[in-house]
């Protein structure tokens, strides 16, 4: 299929750790998130869930930041973007739900951090 577009992200952590002690994480969450993101979220209840919500937020950020870049000029909603990450040896998904009627797009997206950084790139296809 042909490509519509690349997308690629960097976003450093403590940036996202500042916007979550200016608007609180469970608000920043509420802005970013899909439902389906807002579920898996709340059920981060383990010893340093401040930094591993903070970090699941900065992941979803540079996805979404990047799925932008690859779908322009179409613009997704933060909403319409849902990030599930790998698990049990699958793949990472992206999916995009727009609330129009604007044909899909198969996304292909690539996540990766060390320390302080999380670095995602998409790549949409079109259908």
């Amino acid at each position: 299929m042909p490509i519509h577009g690349i997308g690629i992200d960097i976003v450093h952590v403590s940036r996202i750790a500042s916007l979550v002690r200016r608007r609180n994480v469970d608000t920043l969450a509420r802005r970013i998130l899909s439902s389906e993101e807002q579920a898996t979220f709340s059920h981060i209840h383990e010893e340093g869930t401040e930094t591993r919500k903070t970090r699941f937020l900065a992941v979803r950020w540079a996805v979404k930041e990047a799925a932008y870049k690859a779908l322009f000029p179409v613009k997704p909603t933060w909403k319409e973007l849902t990030y599930s990450s790998a698990t049990k040896g699958g793949k990472p998904t992206l999916f995009y739900t727009p609330q129009n009627n604007f044909a899909s797009r198969n996304l292909h997206v690539s996540v990766s951090h060390d320390g302080e950084y999380v670095v995602a790139s998409v790549v949409a296809e079109l259908h």
